[in-house]
């Protein structure tokens, strides 16, 4: 035991100075260490009091080897206090990490082991606390102090690269030491304990191409000028290893593959240095008539080639592009092939590279030439016209028959061929070619007739070529001018001698060679006209121009001015139109005011049947508005019959001669005599009265003998009453006594219906009108209009 202590003193001695303090004691790693500590109970149980004591013992740490191997527990080391005479009366306790399942301690010597074998990867220290009390009374003898147990590493893992295996590029044809990439291994093991960590790094597997650099792990190239073309790919072994690399030392291994990227160091070659090609005369322009390739070592952009025609014999006939999958040069024709006029062409071809890198110009010119031979076959061939398209002019009109034209179509093998024609009117001589009418023609109908001529080869019907012929069918003067438009003409009363009033224009159906020409003039040219005249501008129109002024409607409304109109063909053809005139009523401007209906309306669009429709609405508005009118003024004076109020009788005429006199005698002619019920401000019953309207004053008449003069009066007043109704009726005068109290009680004088009187008086004449003065009471009361009759 006293040799693992003094080996451990030795270690710790070397690697760590710094925290072994701890092992400067006795034997059997007790450390006492006077310092002062806590106060501290009595220990034979005296007065009970806090005291300074001095403590007897403390420690910082121990060390424990990990991966331990033997039969029996490790021994760690061993606790004691001064206190301890050796009596066994102080027990040692032990807490913390693993107390009691890792560590152990004895109670009564303070010997502390390990009960298993430790990893310090897994976990490097223990942190612990020990205390020692009194084994009586498990009292604490010191305070609780804290201790480490730090596990001493040794060498059991070896260097690992964590995220091999590792893939690198490098450009090829690169210098020596030519950065490729950077490797790292990881070591577990303490780095600050010994070599355990210090890993070296070499190479066991890819020498000479590259090399490592054994500190840092860097990893470069080791031969110059390494070709991809020869050799792409690399596999390189590393490896690291631990305790510097030294003998006994563990190590770690990883695989790089290191690919050698492209350059462009190759230039395009072709396989041979003649191409031959045979084409047909046949082929058509565009398309492709061969191909070469030229073969480049690199890969990518690198091994992209560029293919021209070197200018020279042929190479106007052909071009070529580059095929961008394959990179092969496809020769196109660019000119049609003819048998006949040459045989075969010959012309250079160069490849080159499209990106260049500088660095590789030592190396030779990156191009490369070929000569391409291509034969012409000779293939059998359709005719061919003369020319791509043919035009032809006919005037219209032309007789049948008439030969137009002709067109002309050759085999090239042979000779001439025959042709057709595709319309009907036109026929062709299938030998001549020649073209002639077979229907007269109008222009009027169709201007321009398109047609198609075939000409077919005689020994083989299905090769035939087709060309397109145009015919335009010319004009003749056929058809006279006219004028352009109905005018619609006016003049106005104020219209001043040398007036513009009209501005015409012609047209015409014929369409002369040089465009439309057109004159204007009266019918009698130099014989003078009393009121307008044409004026010819020159420009296809002319103007109605006033020889007088002072035109008035109420002399002569309408004018008719003949126009005589001639067009510009070889055959002068003519025409007379006549413009109607109006004579209008204008304002000072100029501009139209009155006129007749058609003359008003017309210009601004308006036809007869419009017209007549608006004066229809506005008739019939017209009779609506009346119809409401009389409706409204029959509503607003009721008549007798309708009246609920009227209670005079009717009187009907049947135009029969009276009786005279006599017929006084069927009415109680009395009741017309009293002159009491004339009074001021009546009014009549029979009509409803209006305000306004002004009383009429009766005259009264008391002589009794007298009524035929005062039915007299009444029927004057009658007759002159604007407000009586329309109809017969009879009206009854009568006298309603003489001597009452109360005078009159009818409501025929009543002429405010909306009076207020009081009837209060009724009560005192007596029992006869108690009645009354009840009715008349109760209306004074409700304030409602009451009217009552009393005959």
């Amino acid at each position: 035991m006293l040799r693992r202590n003094c080996l451990l003193l030795f270690l710790c001695f070397l690697f760590e100075q710094s925290s072994c303090a701890p092992f400067q004691s006795r034997p059997g790693q007790e450390w006492p260490h006077s310092q002062t500590g806590p106060l501290a109970a009595g220990r034979n149980g005296g007065s009970r009091g806090f005291q300074r004591v001095k403590r007897g013992w403390v420690w910082n740490q121990f060390f424990v080897l990990e991966e331990y191997m033997g039969s029996d527990p490790q021994y760690v080391g061993k606790l004691h206090t001064d206190l301890d005479k050796g009596d066994s009366a102080v027990k040692y306790t032990l807490s913390g990490d693993g107390a009691g399942t890792i560590f152990t301690i004895d109670q009564i010597t303070g010997d502390i082991h390990a009960l298993r074998s430790l990893d310090r990867e897994v976990k490097p220290y223990y942190t612990l606390r020990a205390q020692a009390v009194d084994i009586e009374t498990n009292r604490p003898l010191e305070p609780e102090s804290e201790f480490v147990i730090k596990v001493q590493d040794i060498n059991d893992n070896e260097p690992k690269f964590l995220e091999g295996p590792y893939t690198a590029s490098v450009p090829e044809m690169s210098p020596v030491g030519t950065y490729v990439m950077k490797v790292t291994a990881t070591d577990a093991d303490d780095p600050t304990y010994g070599n355990s960590a210090r890993v070296v790094y070499s190479i066991l597997h890819g020498q000479p191409y590259f090399s490592v650099d054994p500190k840092t792990g860097v990893i470069r190239t080791a031969l110059p000028n390494m070709d991809r073309e020869m050799k792409e790919l690399y596999q390189v072994l590393i490896q690291a290893k631990d305790m510097g690399g030294q003998l006994g030392g563990l190590a770690g291994t990883t695989t790089i593959n290191i690919t050698l990227s492209d350059v462009n160091d190759n230039p395009p070659r072709f396989s041979k240095s003649i191409f031959h090609l045979r084409v047909p005369e046949s082929s058509a322009v565009g398309s492709a008539v061969g191909r070469i390739k030229a073969h480049d070592l690199d890969i990518g952009k690198n091994a992209e080639v560029e293919y021209n025609i070197v200018p020279g014999d042929g190479g106007a006939m052909f071009d070529i592009t580059t095929n961008e999958h394959n990179q092969e040069g496809i020769i196109m024709l660019k000119k049609p092939l003819d048998y006949e006029t040459k045989k075969a062409y010959t012309f250079k071809v160069e490849a080159s590279n499209a990106h260049l890198d500088p660095r590789f110009h030592n190396f030779g010119p990156f191009k490369d030439t070929a000569t391409v031979k291509i034969n012409v076959l000779d293939v059998d061939e359709p005719p061919v016209f003369s020319k791509p398209s043919y035009a032809m002019d006919v005037y219209e009109d032309t007789p049948q028959g008439t030969i137009i034209g002709a067109v002309t179509a050759q085999d090239l093998d042979a000779g001439n061929s025959p042709v057709s024609d595709l319309d009907s009117f036109f026929d062709i001589d299938p030998v001549r070619g020649t073209i002639s009418t077979n229907e007269l023609l109008d222009r009027e109908s169709i201007a321009q007739h398109n047609i198609s001529v075939v000409a077919t080869k005689v020994n083989n019907p299905v090769l035939t070529s087709k060309v397109a012929v145009t015919v335009h069918v010319l004009d003749i003067n056929e058809f006279p001018p006219e004028l352009a438009m109905p005018y619609e003409t006016f003049v106005c009363e104020s219209a001043k001698v040398g007036q513009v009033i009209q501005v015409i224009s012609a047209r015409d159906q014929d369409l002369p060679q040089a465009g439309q020409k057109f004159s204007f003039k009266s019918p009698q040219e130099g014989v003078k006209t009393k009121n307008f005249t044409i004026r010819d501008f020159g420009n296809n129109t002319a103007g109605v121009m006033t020889l007088r002024g002072g035109f008035k409607r109420r002399s002569q409304e309408i004018y008719h001015l003949p126009v005589v109109i001639e067009d510009g063909g070889l055959q002068t053809l003519s025409s007379t139109g006549t413009l109607t005139i109006r004579v209008c009523g204008c304002d000072t401007d100029g501009s139209l005011l009155t006129c007749s209906a058609e003359a008003i309306f017309l210009p601004v669009g308006l036809s007869t049947g419009a017209l007549i429709a608006i004066l229809v609405c506005i008739v019939i508005l017209l009779v609506i508005v009346v119809l409401y009118v009389g409706v409204r003024r029959q509503k607003k004076k009721e008549t007798l019959m309708t009246s609920k109020e009227d209670i005079r009788d009717n009187v009907i005429h049947y135009d029969d001669e009276g009786g005279g006199e006599e017929d006084t005698h069927a009415f109680d002619m009395g009741t017309l005599r009293n002159p009491k019920v004339i009074k001021e401000n009546m009014f009549r019953r029979d009509v409803k009265p209006e305000l306004g309207l002004c009383p009429r004053r009766p005259v009264a008449s008391q002589n009794s003998a007298d009524i035929s003069n005062f039915i007299s009066l009444r029927l004057q007043e009658h007759e002159g009453d604007t407000s009586a109704p329309p109809y017969d009726s009879l009206a009854t005068y009568a006298y309603e006594g003489e001597g009452s109290v109360a005078e009159s009680l009818s409501s025929i004088e009543s002429v405010k219906g909306e009076t207020e009187e009081d009837y209060d008086y009724l009560n005192e004449w007596g029992p006869r009108f108690k009645t009354l003065a009840g009715i008349f009471g109760e209306r004074s009361e409700s304030q409602s209009d009451v009217t009552s009759n009393i005959f």
